[in-house]
């Protein structure tokens, strides 16, 4: 709190413009110094526990990052704040192949390569580049004000995760679950790698569909035509795939083709996945190239013949002609010889996908190999029965669906990556291949030793586990595991499983999935309660961000240029569920004159000397303005919780600004404004204000927390407010009738505002009010408001009409009264029906105009999907201004 002191000015010096830049740095500063951020397992406080998404040792912040961190702060705050024991545990991911790519491409600047150095020093630059420029992200996040327990931020690859990560591969092998097989993977000719399938992009490329006939064996003249994208995979062909109820290969199911250029027998086989109404309807089957094929080649026992090395060349398993060949020189080559030989039967231009490494950029093999694999179909049943049974729920709950899906079609999971970044995978092998799967290198010689009967040389297995692998066991590993010390246990206890996981949808297979599967494995429970699922954030006209396109919004700038809670408040008012994040930065801009009104109200209470007197208890309050504005507050604190229990950011977000921008600074304050020029209720007025302002900023601060903390010592905060408690909804606070009647009065004044915009009433007249069938309540009401109706509405007289309304008066109805404006002396009524009538046609017109357009089809077939929408939303706000204008001259007319 000294530091607090020594750099925040006095109350009556609050400045008159916030600077966010002068602001944050400080705040998180005294924020961390104090400790706030840390858990704490020996309070009495019931847990709170979110574990941070571990974001690569090499990124960035990107606003992906700023939307899943600003919610997860959040609802760190929003709990801490209402007493729970916070945990939001930090770390960041070794990100296997993106590190090594990085620390490659320092070296190729030196002329070297990770071979010239070897693996032990390659890895030695690797943790050197690690401990100097790695982990920036995690800096990056404390301009965006996360409120982790740095004190416990982990590393995928630090000791105790290392150990964590060899316990359960060693567990798993010797439960029959990890093993080593032969099976496709997706294989990158230039990483030379596996890679998993969130680290391939499926590009769109202009191609051809080349059909061949291949001879029926012994039928002279009878062709079976297949069509594909990729000629040179034919040199693997071993088999012809048919569907069983394909009228036209009927007699040809169970005899044989032979396969040009090689000479090859194929057998024909029947199988649902070839589909009669695709190209012909025979599909060549190349088990050892396409994941497809692979699966109906075991099905039908075809032969699996790998013709590619790990450069994607042709190897030799293929005929001599072809071996050596890169695989689109061999394309080119297959084509030529089966036209010369007469076998190509046509082609087609065909646009399709092709599937590239994200980070190298080239297409992607699928490779036969031998590989590490995890039996994940076992270690997700029990996942799919805790989603089935409630213990762990998504929000939304549609991506449970997605969830099912992926789960019931989920294949081994291959777990082993050919690169050196990464957790080796701890198994050695034997002089005769034997494998020995231990903890560590001395474990495994003493096995071979028993295995062997003597000492023999082990080699170890040079492959590294995918990243996926460690960031599973991530909810129980950063907690100690498997350590067996009385603090590991506590944490245990204490901190799993967590609350909610905060992720995007892309990655529930590759995270989400397997930290079910470990955690229910090795801790018997699920690893979070509530999985929430955020949508993408797209630029403003709901596109993708991407370099290509320069439509990255980068949320650091946003913070230069607006500050942290501008950013902050954005994305938590966008945040609908299911919905993606559409982000204008005029949006964030907006934002800002938001946190500026709550900085200029500030400014005003402190201006009228706004403080809570020591004893202050708003229930005594006397008037209805206070104890309306109380009330309120309390409605706030209620709907707050509401929304956030139920990850609704966004209405709670709406509703801290509605209430902060119109209920605070556009009514109450300026209804205070004689009450404080009042000495009766001076005092009382002055208090509320500053108790209101002291709930406001304790409700604001999950989603303005910089803001808030600044201007918390002002309106009687002790200590940081990062850990007050939020204000009570305290029922003796409640005040419907106080409530009844500012709200009846707000809606007065609205309504003659808006019925002078409406007229086209000059805004320096005045008005008259006259009304008919007032109850008494009424009459009551409008005596004691006066004042407020002749400054915020310039009502310069009132009477209770006894007979009808003047002839020239404009009306509306208030509950069982009747409210008439004479406007006879205030506009030239005529005038004002020919404005309307010429405003009203200008508008019709338009309407015409857009209708026209967006009934025309060509408009429609060629116009981006963004510009018709954009026409849609412009004639539906006309369509609204000339229904308004429409109702104005009516009631004009009746005058």
């Amino acid at each position: 709190m000294a530091e607090q002191s020594e750099t925040t000015s006095k109350p009556d010096e609050l400045e008159k413009t916030y600077r966010p830049s002068e602001v944050e740095a400080r705040q998180y500063q005294a924020w961390r110094n104090s400790g706030a951020f840390r858990c704490n397992p020996d309070s009495d406080g019931k847990p709170y526990v979110i574990m941070m998404p571990p974001p690569n040792v090499t990124g960035s912040l990107h606003m992906g990052h700023a939307l899943t961190f600003t919610i997860q702060d959040i609802l760190i705050r929003y709990h801490r704040m209402i007493g729970r024991d916070a945990l939001w545990q930090p770390g960041s991911d070794h990100a296997g192949i993106a590190t090594q790519m990085v620390v490659e491409r320092n070296l190729a600047a030196e002329g070297l390569t990770r071979h010239d150095l070897g693996r032990e020093k390659f890895l030695e630059k690797v943790w050197e580049w690690k401990a100097q420029s790695g982990g920036s992200i995690t800096q990056q996040l404390t301009r965006l004000g996360a409120s982790a327990d740095w004190s416990r931020e982990r590393f995928t690859m630090d000791d105790g995760l290392s150990e964590a990560v060899r316990r359960v591969f060693v567990s798993l092998y010797r439960e029959g679950l990890i093993y080593r097989d032969q099976r496709l993977v997706n294989w990158d000719p230039k990483l030379h790698t596996a890679i998993s399938d969130l680290e391939v992009q499926q590009e769109e490329v202009d191609g051809h569909l080349w059909h061949f006939r291949y001879p029926v064996e012994g039928e002279e003249g009878r062709y079976l035509i297949v069509a594909t994208t990729r000629p040179e995979t034919m040199l693997g062909d071993s088999g012809v795939a048919v569907h069983p109820e394909d009228e036209r290969y009927g007699d040809l199911v169970g005899k044989h083709c032979i396969l040009p250029l090689v000479g090859r027998r194929l057998p024909i086989v029947a199988d649902d996945y070839a589909d009669p109404e695709t190209g012909t309807g025979a599909v060549k089957m190349t088990p050892a190239h396409d994941f497809n094929d692979f699966e109906v080649g075991r099905r039908h026992d075809l032969e699996v013949i790998n013709i590619l090395d790990r450069d994607a060349c042709l190897n030799d398993n293929v005929p001599e002609a072809y071996r050596g060949l890169d695989r689109y020189e061999a394309r080119k080559r297959v084509v030529a010889d089966l036209e010369a030989e007469g076998l190509l039967d046509k082609v087609d231009d065909h646009r399709h996908t092709v599937p590239h490494g994200d980070r190298s950029g080239v297409a992607i093999e699928p490779w036969l190999t031998d590989q590490w694999f995890c039996d994940a179909k076992t270690l997700a049943a029990p996942c799919v029965e805790a989603v089935r049974d409630g213990r762990m729920r998504f929000v939304p709950k549609q991506w449970e669906n997605t969830f099912f899906e992926w789960m019931r079609n989920i294949q081994p999971w291959c777990i082993s990556r050919q690169i050196w970044w990464g957790h080796q995978i701890p198994a050695w092998y034997g002089p005769d291949g034997h494998i020995f799967v231990e903890e560590t290198v001395d474990a495994a010689r003493a096995a071979a030793q028993a295995h062997y009967g003597e000492h023999v040389e082990l080699v170890a297995d040079e492959d590294v586990l995918d990243t996926w692998f460690s960031s599973a066991l991530w909810p129980f590993s950063t907690l100690g595991w498997p350590e067996d010390t009385p603090e590991v246990q506590r944490d245990l206890a204490r901190y799993y499983p967590g609350d909610v996981l905060v992720t995007g949808f892309d990655i529930i297979f590759f995270w989400v999935a397997r930290m079910m599967m470990m955690g229910q494995h090795f801790m018997e429970d699920v690893p979070f309660r509530d999985i929430y699922i955020h949508a993408l954030v797209r630029d403003q006209h709901g596109q993708k961000m991407s370099k290509s396109k320069g439509n990255i919004i980068d949320p650091l700038e946003m913070i230069d240029n607006y500050g942290s809670d501008s950013l902050r408040f954005t994305l938590a008012a966008l945040a609908v569920p299911g919905r993606d994040v559409k982000l204008d930065p005029s949006r964030v801009e907006g934002y800002r004159n938001f946190i500026t009104k709550l900085w200029n109200a500030a400014r005003f209470c402190l201006m009228n000397q706004a403080e809570l007197p020591a004893g202050y208890d708003p229930a005594n309050n006397s008037t209805a303005l206070n104890r309306w504005i109380v009330s309120e507050v309390c409605q706030l604190r209620s709907d707050i919780d509401t929304a956030l229990e139920n990850y609704r950011l966004d209405e709670a977000a709406g509703r801290l600004y509605h209430f902060i921008w119109h209920s605070f600074c556009d009514w109450y304050i300026e209804f205070a404004k004689p009450q404080l020029e009042n000495v009766e209720t001076t005092a009382e007025t002055r208090a509320t204000m500053a108790w209101t302002m002291n709930a406001l900023l304790r409700l604001l601060h999950p989603f303005a927390p910089f803001v808030t903390e600044e201007l918390w010592s002002r309106f009687g905060g002790e200590g940081l407010l990062i850990t007050a408690q939020l204000p009570e909804d305290r029922q003796d606070l409640r005040a419907p009738s106080a409530v009844s009647e500012m709200e009846w009065l707000i809606a007065l004044i609205s309504e003659i505002r808006a019925l002078r915009g409406e007229m086209n009433v000059p805004a320096g007249s005045h008005v008259s009010l006259v009304v008919k069938d007032a109850a008494a309540e009424t009459g009551t009401r409008l005596e004691r408001h006066a004042d407020l109706l002749k400054r915020l509405a310039r009502v310069e007289s009132l009477e209770i009409a006894v007979n009808d309304l003047p002839s020239d008066a404009a009306t509306f109805v208030m509950e069982e009264a009747t409210m008439g404006i004479p406007l006879g002396n205030v506009i030239d009524i005529t005038e004002e029906r020919q404005r309307l009538e010429r405003e009203l046609d200008k508008l019709s017109k338009e309407i015409a105009k857009l209708d026209g357009k967006l009934s025309n089809a060509q408009f429609l077939e060629k116009a981006p999907a963004a510009v018709v929408e954009e026409q849609r939303q412009r004639r539906a706000q006309i369509a609204q201004s000339r229904d308004k204008l429409a109702g104005s001259l009516e009631r004009l007319a009746s005058l």
